[in-house]
């Protein structure tokens, strides 16, 4: 998959599939979804078609092309959104794993994301919550990988 076009549709709408998979949208999965959505420049309307086609069983897909440096910010900017609660639920990791999938980022990308999600735990936030945010980190980044990795397998 590493050499397929990404679009910022087709990625919107996959992790959305896969947060639909249990037919609830949680409280950690809109955050993420609130996220994406911006992150990827969507505009206001399309989050709601995308939900609706997806409900309705319609298909959606396309969108504007993204980059690898594109879809490494993208990643790294909803992946900050799951550690701002201290803790990634298993919904946010699963959704992590797929959107990671959906974006093409891989081993070399993830290692780093991660070392850039490091650097801005230590720049943007307070020093009493540091700590908890990178031991949050380094409890998700193995299951999200191995989650990854199933993902991968899956859909080879």
């Amino acid at each position: 998959m590493a050499d397929e076009e990404v679009l910022t549709l087709d990625v919107f709408k996959g992790t959305v599939e896969v947060m639909l998979d249990d037919d609830f949208l949680s409280l950690d999965e809109k955050r993420l979804i609130i996220k994406l959505a911006n992150q990827l420049g969507l505009e206001p309307d399309e989050p709601a078609k995308v939900y609706n086609a997806i409900r309705e069983g319609v298909e959606v897909s396309g969108g504007r092309a993204m980059n690898k440096g594109e879809c490494i910010r993208v990643f790294t900017r909803v992946y900050e959104v799951a550690l701002i609660n201290e803790s990634v639920s298993i919904d946010e990791e699963n959704v992590l794993a797929h959107l990671r999938h959906h974006l093409n980022i891989e081993d070399d990308d993830y290692e780093k994301v991660v070392d850039g999600l490091k650097k801005i735990i230590t720049e943007r936030y307070d020093d009493n919550v540091v700590g908890l945010m990178l031991n949050t980190l380094s409890d998700s980044v193995t299951l999200v990988g191995r989650l990854f990795d199933g993902v991968r397998t899956k859909n080879a």
